[in-house]
């Protein structure tokens, strides 16, 4: 793909500050003054360009940051929110209404699976979930109401890759959209380029990483995104989940070194990942030939990125895993806490923590077992001496049993 690339598009874009600042000025205001009654009844219209009205429809500052993570997903434009759910809520109720009816991946992260499978169906709006890459399965689930297949380019918390570029001709065949939560893999990969319609980003993780934010957004078509900006019927204006601007400006900071962490993130989880798995382990990473998406992901990706920073470890059962996170936590090793992206290793049992919505039959099912653990493997700038460490933490919980070392 080298035909685009998203840090240089991202490197390229200037916002001067009021004063002349590096930075662009916040503006620190919900409302906006105009000088005639007649160029506020245009900006409510929509024809008014460049002038604001209130906060929730748009602001300076995040619409810089939407400008900016368009040009990295590759779209016209893009809209940011409150959270990675205000974005995947406001773009599924923009498209589907009553009757209609979804195709999502089974393996989605926990809250996007409650949405669809609990908050929906009230509405009669109806989904299916799918292995994602079961084409066949696909095309059955397919009914005369379906407008929308829903996947993660890289699945939470199996990390199962998507082949975006099949169900993108899936959906083209039979007009559909395709919308890509992209959060486990931005820069990694680009699903525009692969054939998606929307592209959502949480941005609490990697691509703000610094855990002190929440935040989402969709990239799209200037058309889709000012129909969800419609003040009479757009999903996103009406439910209201508006980025402050103090959060849009600290994410536009974080995002001019994505580029840079996520080239150490993959470093870190790959040099982890084979270790791990030499020692024996019960371990999934894309970037592992055993991975059984590894060719797909690697025909899809952008190199330079690497395969994610995320990983998982099977510990067997619950009470070994969370012994084990609780040793590694003791020792300075990363935090025992949900989320990802973050300049420390993050751990969690996804199965009571950020998949527990999922019923406990059906994430057996997924191969979702009691003492998977998903990391967020960190920038720890000496690795081997991470892994050192990790590996006693291991052995000393039975996780990993000595004659294996």
């Amino acid at each position: 793909m080298d035909h685009f690339n998203a840090a240089n598009e991202i490197q390229d874009l200037q916002y001067f500050g009021e004063f002349g600042g590096v930075n662009p000025s916040i503006s620190d205001s919900s409302t906006y003054t105009f000088l005639s009654a007649k160029t506020m009844f245009d900006t409510f219209e929509g024809n008014a360009d460049g002038c604001y009205l209130y906060s929730r429809h748009s602001s300076p500052m995040n619409l810089y940051l939407s400008q900016a993570l368009a040009k990295m997903e590759n779209t016209e434009t893009a809209n940011v929110t409150a959270s990675g759910m205000g974005a995947i809520t406001s773009v599924l109720m923009q498209i589907c209404k009553s009757g209609d009816h979804i195709i999502s991946s089974r393996t989605i992260y926990g809250g996007t699976y409650a949405f669809l499978k609990n908050f929906l169906p009230p509405y009669q709006i109806e989904t299916s979930f799918v292995d994602i890459n079961n084409f066949d399965a696909i095309e059955k689930a397919i009914q005369p109401n379906t407008k929308i297949i829903y996947c993660e380019s890289v699945s939470n918390p199996l990390l199962e890759v998507a082949d975006l570029k099949k169900l993108s001709a899936i959906c083209k065949k039979h007009n559909l959209k395709l919308i890509v939560d992209n959060t486990f893999s931005p820069l990694s990969i680009s699903p525009t380029l692969l054939g998606a319609d929307i592209v959502i980003h949480s941005l609490t993780k990697f691509i703000n990483g610094s855990s002190d934010t929440v935040g989402g957004v969709y990239c799209g078509t200037q058309e889709f995104i000012n129909d969800t900006k419609n003040v009479n019927n757009g999903a996103c204006m009406l439910l209201g989940p508006t980025m402050d601007s103090f959060r849009s400006a600290s994410i536009l900071k974080n995002l001019r070194t994505l580029h840079i962490r996520m080239k150490q993130h993959s470093h870190n989880a790959m040099y982890l990942a084979e270790r791990f798995e030499n020692d024996g382990l019960k371990i999934s990473y894309p970037g592992l030939p055993s991975h059984k998406n590894h060719d797909l992901m690697k025909s899809m990706m952008n190199e330079e990125y690497g395969f994610g920073g995320l990983l998982t470890v099977d510990a067997g059962t619950t009470e070994k895993a969370n012994e084990l996170m609780e040793m590694m936590q003791q020792e300075n090793l990363g935090y025992l806490a949900v989320s990802l992206g973050f300049y420390k290793t993050l751990f969690s049992c996804s199965g009571s923590s950020t998949s527990s919505e999922i019923p406990e039959e059906e994430r057996e099912e997924m191969g979702i077992s009691d003492g998977l653990i998903r990391f967020s493997i960190g920038l720890d700038h000496d690795i081997k001496r991470t892994y050192k460490k990790m590996k006693e933490c291991m052995i000393k919980t039975g996780v990993l049993q000595t004659e294996k070392v």
